[in-house]
């Protein structure tokens, strides 16, 4: 292995939670990258694909898995020089969760609240990284991601409403952390930002003309292990694998009380969910392990 972080920055992502680290992917993989999205978004049957924009339905939002739809991502996903990165932070057994891409198209692109993944992903640890590859330059312009710094040192915090998941906070005051440790994590395209699943992040509407697209596979150690199997989180699971590493034979538990996410209703995805149009669609109660309505198990997978 070999150490793509400097112990700097190392030491300022378990200080902070999240790290930016330029350079790790050069211009000519981040051209074909933008090029295979293009494709994707081309495809006739959009929705199979993508989540559109509830302002502008020709435009999408997010890309399901795109590791599943084009071998480029399923590249990335397992570079090399990525997984070097990744073991610095989590440990040598990673397993490769899932993996999504965020367009952000311009004038249109989704607000994304502040929460944390780890709300809506709980695991018997918080040994997890998400990896935000920048597929092109990431300002404060075009809604680049924000984080609250040292947010994940507070452990993981209420993202309910009424007494149901709604995956979102407020604000980072309403929370008891401090606005002025808010940081907007700017980069050049082909840089990553590597956030802790505690670290509280969001991201503001794109009222710029330029795209803001990101890539987000996603990672946890070998010996962390979903606690949750909702319609939203156990559709990753069939498809999540081990990239680097051994597969664990023990389950690593820390200490506490996870909250789980469990919704007024079943949700395909983190901007339903903040929005409230689960609930508004006529969509079944769940509490991610059987229907309130039909006292069934949920067998339906969906994507987050």
């Amino acid at each position: 292995m070999d150490s793509i972080l400097s112990q700097s920055q190392v030491d300022f992502y378990r200080e902070n939670g999240f790290c930016v680290v330029d350079g790790i992917f050069e211009d000519e993989l981040v051209e074909k990258a933008r090029s295979v999205v293009d494709g994707l978004l081309s495809s006739a049957n959009l929705a199979s694909v993508a989540e559109a924009e509830p302002e502008d339905g020709s435009k999408a939002r997010r890309i399901w898995a795109p590791t599943s739809r084009d071998e480029l991502f399923a590249g990335i996903a397992e570079d090399t020089r990525l997984l070097d990165a990744v073991e610095q932070l989590i440990g040598p057994d990673i397993v490769l969760q899932y993996s999504k891409l965020n367009v952000k198209p311009p004038r249109v692109g989704s607000v994304v609240e502040w929460h944390q993944d780890f709300a809506y992903y709980p695991h018997t640890n918080t040994d997890l990284v998400a990896s935000l590859i920048y597929l092109d330059d990431a300002t404060r312009e075009n809604a680049c991601l924000r984080v609250v710094a040292g947010s994940h040192r507070h452990g993981l915090v209420d993202h309910e409403s009424e007494g149901h998941f709604v995956g979102k906070v407020s604000s980072p005051a309403d929370v008891g952390l401090d606005d002025s440790a808010i940081i907007d994590c700017e980069g050049v395209a082909g840089s990553v930002v590597f956030i802790h699943p505690l670290l509280l992040h969001s991201s503001e509407k794109n009222l710029s003309d330029m795209y803001r697209r990101v890539f987000i596979p996603s990672y946890r150690a070998a010996d962390a292990l979903p606690v949750y199997y909702g319609p939203h989180a156990a559709h990753n699971e069939p498809t999540a694998k081990l990239v680097r590493g051994s597969l664990a034979r023990t389950v690593r538990s820390e200490a506490g009380l996870w909250r789980l996410p469990i919704a007024a209703a079943e949700f395909n995805s983190l901007y339903q969910v903040q929005e409230g149009s689960h609930v508004s669609d006529g969509t079944k109660s769940s509490t991610g392990y059987f229907s309130h309505e039909a006292g069934t198990e949920d067998t339906t997978g969906s994507s987050m």
